[in-house]
Formats: C-alpha cells, sequence, structure tokens
C-alpha cells in the first residue's frame, strides 16, 4: 500500500469538492477499495471518507416505492421489513453475498461499485487492460473458470462480482447521483458498461459524481420474487451463475416477467430476451427451459468456463420453478 491523504467529507458536496483533486477516491465500508489498496491495484493520492454523511436511511416513498441511502449498510438493508416483505429477492441476493462481517462494514453505493475479481486483475504482477489499458488480457487465454461468458470482448472477460446489484437490476432500480454540473438518475439498465475496446470505464459516472441514493419502483400487486445462487461453497463465496426473477402472474399463465444474471457477465446480466420468452406463457418447464436458452444465447466459452452455461441455464430454470409454485 503507497502512503495517501486522509480527509471527512462534511457534506455532499464537500465529497464532490474532494473529487475534483486528481487521483482522490471515496471509502465507505472499505471492503474493496482497501483490499485493492494492500494490493497495489488502487493507489488514490487522497482518500475521502464519507461514513458521517446522512445518507443512511431507508425510506418509503408515495408511490409505494422504496429510497435507499448510498450508506445503508447491506446487513441493515438485508433485514429490513420493508426489503423482506416488498423485495424479497433484494434481501436473498444480500445474504448470499460475503460474510456477516463484510455485510456489516459495506455499504450500497460500494456494492454498486464494487470492482471484478478476476486474478488478474488483482494481481499486479500480470498485465490487465482495466489497470493499464492496452496492456492485454491474460484471462482470455489463461485459466478462466470464474470468467464472463456474456458481455466479454477480446479486451476484458472480467465478471462482474455483485449479488446485491443483480437483484437491483431485475427491480429496474435507478441510481441518483450528484456531482459539480448538479444532480441527475440513471436507470441501473443504463448504469453499466460492457468491456467493448475500454474496460477500464465500468459505468457512466462523470469525474467527481457521488451515489447519493438509490430508489426502486413499487412492485404489482402479487409479483413474486426469489434470488438463486450457484457458487462453489455454501458460504463466503462469489457466484458462478445467478439468477434474480420477479415475475407477475394470472393462474398458471406469466404475465409479466423481469430477469437478470449473475456471475456469467461482465456487468449485471439483465435479459429481455428471456422476460420475451416468458411473457404470456404459461409456467411449466417447457417454458423456462426456453426462456434459459434465450437467456445465454450469444454465450462465448473460453477454455475453463465454458460450464456456466449451462450452470446458468439449470439456475434460471431452478428459479423461475421456485417463484412460480403454488
Amino acid at each position: 500500500m503507497e502512503a495517501f491523504q486522509y480527509s471527512k467529507a462534511k457534506s455532499v458536496n464537500d465529497a464532490v469538492t474532494g473529487l475534483a483533486s486528481n487521483g482522490a477516491k471515496l471509502v465507505a465500508g472499505g471492503t474493496t477499495l482497501i483490499d485493492l489498496m494492500k494490493l497495489n491495484v488502487e493507489r488514490p493520492a487522497t482518500v475521502i471518507d464519507i461514513n458521517t454523511l446522512p445518507l443512511d436511511r431507508i425510506e418509503a416513498q408515495p408511490d409505494g416505492g422504496l429510497k435507499i441511502g448510498a450508506m445503508v449498510r447491506n446487513s441493515d438493508l438485508a433485514h429490513d421489513a420493508q426489503v423482506q416483505k416488498l423485495y424479497p429477492v433484494l434481501s436473498e441476493a444480500l445474504l448470499s453475498g460475503a460474510s456477516p462481517q463484510l455485510r456489516n462494514m459495506a455499504s450500497t453505493g460500494g456494492n454498486l461499485l464494487q470492482r471484478t475479481r478476476c486474478y488478474y486483475f488483482r494481481d499486479t504482477a500480470y498485465a490487465c487492460n482495466k489497470r493499464e489499458p492496452g496492456s492485454g488480457c491474460p484471462a482470455i487465454d489463461g485459466y478462466n473458470r470464474i470468467h464472463a461468458v456474456l458481455g466479454g470482448s477480446e479486451h476484458c472477460i472480467a465478471t462482474h462480482p455483485s449479488d446485491m446489484c443483480v437483484a437491483m437490476m431485475a427491480l429496474d432500480a435507478t441510481i441518483h447521483v450528484t456531482g459539480a454540473a448538479g444532480e441527475r438518475s440513471i436507470p441501473i439498465t443504463e448504469f453499466y458498461l460492457v468491456p467493448g475496446s475500454t474496460p477500464e470505464h465500468e459505468n457512466v459516472l462523470r469525474a467527481g459524481e457521488v451515489i447519493t441514493h438509490v430508489t426502486l419502483p413499487a412492485l404489482a400487486d402479487g409479483a413474486k420474487s426469489h434470488y438463486l445462487k450457484r457458487r462453489d461453497r455454501a458460504s463466503y463465496e462469489f457466484a458462478l451463475a445467478s439468477a434474480a426473477v420477479i415475475v407477475e402472474m394470472s393462474g398458471r399463465q406469466i404475465h409479466r416477467a423481469r430477469i437478470a444474471m449473475g456471475g456469467v457477465g461482465t456487468k449485471p446480466w439483465r435479459s429481455p430476451e428471456a422476460e420475451h420468452a416468458l411473457a404470456g406463457r404459461e409456467a411449466n418447464e417447457k417454458t423456462f427451459r426456453s426462456a434459459a436458452d434465450a437467456a445465454l444465447h450469444g454465450a462465448v466459452p473460453r477454455r475453463n468456463n465454458g460450464f456456466k452455461i449451462e450452470l446458468a441455464k439449470m439456475t434460471l430454470v431452478r428459479a423461475l420453478q421456485i417463484v412460480t409454485a403454488a
């Protein structure tokens, strides 16, 4: 870890102003940033602590939705009564991630900006286009068991690691930010970028912008949701494949579905193709398998991760079975 300056932001505007200095980074829970600083992957000149900012509330909205402050801890969000009742998919996703100790520290805003667990990204002995644009991507021809099969490019196949973000993708969350130019709202479906030729750019945040809160729209009456995660071990492990599903039904017919996949994409992967395959269809095995095939259409396997395609399909089918069970 290299030496750095440390300061505490007294307000959101203070944090925005601080980010204007070259090489400044915000620290909330620090569960990603501090790890990467220890590995010399992140080398901020200044670390701005935002833990005292009043962004730690979960508030019901007049339209039936929910407002979640950027500093709400993952544990608090997962165990919130409103979240458990109205958005069980989000609670389940949070509780499947990390460990209780990490969830007690990790923040909502920090989770949205979580960096990949790619071994090559985290080991500075290797080249990595995310760390040093143009240096190469050894994962493509190297050991790539945990890497993405959707959304990759010749420059990067790193998997997005978050569970929370997969659920929020299915929930149509909106991310609210503040910067020098003012406030703006970004649909989560437009927030993340696929690597293309610029894998160092992971989202659409502008320089100096701070995430202040997230809003979730109300779900339709009777909508059911579920998050299912497949991993190598039962706890403290990242997804090899996961599925966040939200289904509205009339009898055994699916009126509308929202589907997002984790562990298989370079970003939390929303699948309109799977949603289309489910809409208006009867909730049965054939329909679910058709949706799973649609969700993984175009997946590109590499030397060690081809198994993820079938695993992801089975994960989505099982999640749909659970959520549509009478």
